[in-house]
């Protein structure tokens, strides 16, 4: 089993992983063929030897940043003992987009979806599945707080799994815009406050 990545590979996972940063800041449209020469140290060929255009290093470093969001939430979902403080996961880890230096740039999928509304539909494409796969997770960790009885069985989950994603992607971007990192804190409590109120109360049981 080949477990080395070959000299092409480890080129392009160093072009993606230096240039990720870059895309996700600056965004498609404002990264230059220049800032990916510049924060790589290689030339254009180089680039372009490993990559077929601009647009497959954007989608490529998407993915990246994309994974490394989705690594860190699941690595933690993965300790959280019941499905309660592992939706709770969801409300506390984006502190990190404005309280650190986590991932240059903010949300990708914000970023993404905001620029390549309509005037790229790869980007787009990639941004809606991220959030498809999101609400995914979030259905099927409300469905299995609802089975074990951790959660009402009333709850409408696509409507949860939805207002979770709504609040927090607008929290990120209202913080980001104001500049106000108070923002995000004031709308994350909120989804803690929908995520709390799903559960089933003492008294019922």
């Amino acid at each position: 089993m080949k477990n080395e990545l070959s000299k092409a590979e480890r080129t392009r996972q160093f072009i993606i992983e230096k240039t990720a940063p870059v895309f996700n800041t600056k965004g498609y449209a404002g990264t230059s063929l220049a800032d990916l020469t510049e924060v790589t140290g290689l030339t254009k060929g180089s680039i372009y030897g490993n990559f077929e255009n601009k647009e497959e290093v954007a989608l490529a470093c998407f993915d990246y940043n994309l994974s490394r969001i989705n690594q860190a939430v699941v690595a933690q979902i993965a300790e959280a003992t019941s499905y309660y403080q592992k939706l709770l996961v969801y409300a506390r880890f984006y502190h990190s987009f404005t309280r650190s230096s986590f991932l240059d740039g903010g949300c990708p999928i914000l970023n993404t979806a905001t620029e390549a509304d309509d005037t790229n539909n790869l980007l787009k494409d990639k941004a809606a599945k991220a959030i498809l796969g999101w609400r995914k997770r979030l259905t099927d960790l409300i469905k299995g707080g609802i089975e074990v009885g951790e959660f009402r069985q009333d709850v409408v989950v696509d409507q949860m799994a939805l207002s979770i994603i709504a609040l927090i992607e607008g929290g990120i971007m209202i913080a980001k815009v104001t500049n106000t990192p108070s923002s995000l804190d004031k709308v994350l409590q909120t989804v803690e406050m929908l995520i709390t109120h799903m559960k089933v109360s003492q008294e019922s049981n």
